[in-house]
């Protein structure tokens, strides 16, 4: 007895579809929106401290344009440490309210050399109040000044 049965082909199962993703895609997915998302934050603070910096050297080079050294180096001293002071209450509140030695004292910082508590920076405290002042001495106290804020710029916080 023999019964003609019609015999099909061997059928493969259908490919596996894109949706949805393997478990390890997920993981690669979550992955990567963390990375972007902490990359985003790192180039948004960089994108501040860049505009910060440039807003504080712009305020600096406009006090030494409305006050040249040579000609006015008192007014140059007491616009200078007024900008000292904002941008120490940005960088750090309670070294703001610093004075007289302590005030030199947070401006140095880390830095072993003591440039303000020490050496040319020390103007920044007296020379508001003297009635002569130096042009040398204010030229050398510049580079600390713009140092420091530039310093605490790129910090973040000033």
């Amino acid at each position: 007895m023999s019964v003609d049965l019609p015999l099909r082909d061997i059928h493969l199962p259908a490919e596996p579809g894109w949706w949805p993703p393997a478990p390890g895609w997920w993981a690669l997915a979550v992955v990567l929106i963390a990375l972007a998302f902490w990359l985003g934050r790192r180039a948004r603070a960089a994108a501040r401290r860049r505009r910060q910096r440039q807003r504080l050297m712009r305020a600096f080079d406009a006090i030494l344009d409305r006050h040249p050294p040579e000609a006015r180096p008192a007014q140059l001293l007491g616009e200078l440490s007024q900008l000292m002071r904002r941008a120490a209450l940005r960088h750090s509140p309670q070294g703001a309210l610093l004075s007289g030695e302590d005030w030199l004292r947070h401006l140095d910082g880390e830095d072993a050399a003591r440039p303000f508590s020490a050496g040319p920076g020390r103007l920044l405290l007296e020379g508001p109040y003297q009635p002569n002042v130096s042009s040398e001495a204010v030229h050398a106290a510049l580079p600390l000044l713009r140092r420091r804020l530039r310093d605490w710029a790129e910090q973040g916080d000033a």
